[in-house]
C-alpha cells in the first residue's frame, strides 16, 4: 500500500526540487474506429476519443489539488494510425484529414498532446504507410496537438533502409514546412528503433496492438531530487554514490505509482506502467546534464560523461523497479538537448558535441533527442544520422530515437526557439562529409546476429 506518509515525505521534492509527475498518458485503441469510409473513420475515432478520454483533464486537476503533487501534463496515446486508416486512406491527403481529427479531439478534451500519428516499418513498409510517412510534414504544419513517429528499425528485423531515407526527406520536408516557427514540426516527430509500446512520453508515444482497449501509463521525472540528493555526498565512493541514487529514484517512482493508481481507479480504466525517466526541462535546477556534473564532471562532455550517464541510468532503474509494479516505456535518462539548460550550456561552450551525445546514447534511454542542426543540412545526411542511431539500437537490444530539428534559415552560432516545455536550442554542428551512396541503397540492413534467440 503506498500511504500518505510517503507523500508527505516528498514534500520537500515537490516544493524546492522540481519534483513532478510529467504526464499521465491514456492509451486509446482505435482498432475498433477502422472503416473503409473516410468521413465514417474520422467520426468514429473523434467520438472514442472524445469518450472515452472526456474526465482525463479534470481526473489529472482533482490527483493535483488532494495530494499536492503537480502533474505537468495529461496526453494521449493512440493506435498507430497507419493501421487504423489503412482500410480507408488511398493517398497522403486522406491521413492529413485524421491528423485534423485528432487535433479537434485533443482539443476538445483539454490535452496538450496527442501521439500515435505513427507508422511501424522496421521491416517492410505496405502502402498505407508509406501514404502515412508522406502526409507527416503536412500534418504537422496544419495541427498543434499531433505528435508523429515511424519506427525504421528493431533487433529482431534490422533496420529497413528504405524507411530511413525517406525519413530523412521527411525531417526535412517537415523542416521546411513548419520554417515560420523555427522548423516546430520536426520536434514533434520521432524517427525509432525497437519502439515500446507503452511509452506515455511525447514525441515518441502510441499505443501498441498488444495493449488492452485503454489503458493509464504514468511518467515521473526528477533530475533536480536526484541533483540535490547528490550534494550530500560529495567526496564519497561511488557506493554512496550509487545507492542514494537508487533510493532517490525508488521515492520520485513510488509518488508516480501513486498517481497512476489513483488515476486508474477514479477513470475505471486500468493502470499499465510507471516510466521512471529522468526527463528535464528548461527550468533551473531541473537538468540531467547538472546531475552528471554534480558526480563529478567540469562540463557534460567532458571524458567519463558517457561512464558517469551509464550509471546514472542503471542505478535510476534498479530504485525505480523495485518502487512500482509494473516500470515500462522508456526508463532511465533523457539527454533532449532544448529542453535540459546544462545541455544547452554545455554545447554552447563547446564541450558537448553532436558525436559525443551519440555516444552517450548508447547508455541512456532514448537516443538523439530536440538537437537542432543547421537548415541546409543534406536529408541524405540526416538519414545517415538516423542509420547510425538506429544501429545503436539493434544491436546493443535498446530503444533509441532521433529527433532532430533542422531548423530552415539558420546555422551554427543561432538559436532556435521553440517555447514551452520544448525550450529554445542552439544549433549544433553536423558532418559535411557525404553519405549519399550508403544511403540509397536499397533493402535492409539484417539483424544482428544475437537476436536468433529461438
Amino acid at each position: 500500500m503506498i500511504n500518505m506518509y510517503e507523500v508527505s515525505e516528498t514534500n520537500e521534492m515537490i516544493e524546492h526540487e522540481n519534483l513532478d509527475v510529467r504526464t499521465i498518458t491514456l492509451g486509446i485503441s482505435l482498432l475498433d474506429c477502422i472503416d473503409s469510409d473516410l468521413e465514417a473513420l474520422n467520426r468514429k475515432i473523434y467520438e472514442k476519443i472524445t469518450t472515452v478520454a472526456k474526465d482525463l483533464v479534470s481526473t489529472g486537476r482533482d490527483i493535483e489539488k488532494e495530494f499536492g503533487i503537480p502533474i505537468v501534463n495529461k496526453r494521449i496515446s493512440i493506435t498507430p494510425i497507419s493501421l487504423v486508416g489503412s482500410a480507408a486512406c488511398r493517398c497522403p491527403e486522406d491521413y492529413v484529414t485524421i491528423a485534423r481529427t485528432l487535433d479537434r479531439a485533443a482539443q476538445t478534451v483539454g490535452v496538450n498532446f496527442i501521439g500515435g500519428y505513427s507508422a511501424l516499418v522496421s521491416k517492410g513498409m505496405t502502402k498505407s504507410e508509406e501514404y502515412l510517412i508522406r502526409s507527416i510534414p503536412q500534418a504537422m504544419a496544419e495541427t498543434e496537438r499531433i505528435c508523429s513517429s515511424v519506427n525504421v528499425g528493431s533487433t529482431r528485423t534490422g533496420i529497413n533502409m528504405d524507411a530511413v531515407r525517406l525519413c530523412g526527406e521527411i525531417v526535412k520536408a517537415t523542416a521546411e514546412a513548419t520554417k515560420e516557427r523555427d522548423s516546430l514540426g520536426c520536434a514533434k516527430l520521432v524517427i525509432f528503433c525497437n519502439a515500446p509500446d507503452d511509452n506515455p512520453f511525447m514525441a515518441g508515444a502510441f499505443l501498441g496492438v498488444t495493449e488492452a482497449d485503454a489503458v493509464i501509463n504514468v511518467g515521473v521525472s526528477g533530475p533536480g531530487v536526484v541533483k540535490k540528493a547528490l550534494e550530500k555526498v560529495r567526496g564519497k565512493g561511488f557506493e554512496e554514490l550509487c545507492e542514494t541514487i537508487k533510493k532517490t529514484a525508488f521515492k520520485v517512482t513510488r509518488v508516480g505509482q501513486l498517481v497512476a493508481g489513483e488515476a486508474s481507479k477514479r477513470m475505471g480504466i486500468p493502470f499499465g506502467i510507471v516510466d521512471l525517466s529522468l526527463a528535464p526541462t528548461p527550468a533551473i535546477g531541473d537538468s540531467v546534464a547538472e546531475i552528471l556534473e554534480e558526480i563529478g564532471l567540469e562540463r557534460v562532455g567532458a571524458p567519463g560523461t558517457t561512464a558517469a550517464l551509464a550509471m546514472l541510468n542503471d542505478q535510476v532503474k534498479k530504485g525505480g523497479v523495485m518502487a512500482s509494479s509494473y516500470v515500462g516505456g522508456l526508463s532511465g535518462a533523457f539527454i533532449p538537448v532544448s529542453e535540459d539548460q546544462g545541455m544547452i550550456d554545455a554545447v554552447n561552450i563547446g564541450s558537448l558535441t553532436l558525436e559525443k551525445l551519440e555516444a552517450m546514447t548508447c547508455v541512456c534511454s532514448v537516443g538523439l533527442d530536440m538537437i537542432a542542426i543547421p537548415g541546409k543540412t543534406k536529408a541524405s545526411t540526416i538519414a545517415g544520422i538516423i542509420a547510425d542511431e538506429m544501429a545503436i539500437g539493434m544491436v546493443n537490444q535498446k530503444t533509441t530515437a532521433v529527433r532532430l530539428i533542422p531548423v530552415i534559415g539558420k546555422d551554427v552560432g543561432e538559436t532556435a526557439e521553440f517555447g514551452g516545455l520544448l525550450g529554445y536550442a542552439p544549433i549544433i554542428s553536423v558532418n559535411e562529409f557525404g553519405c549519399e551512396t550508403f544511403i540509397s541503397r536499397k533493402g535492409r540492413i539484417p539483424a544482428p546476429i544475437h537476436s536468433f534467440k529461438n
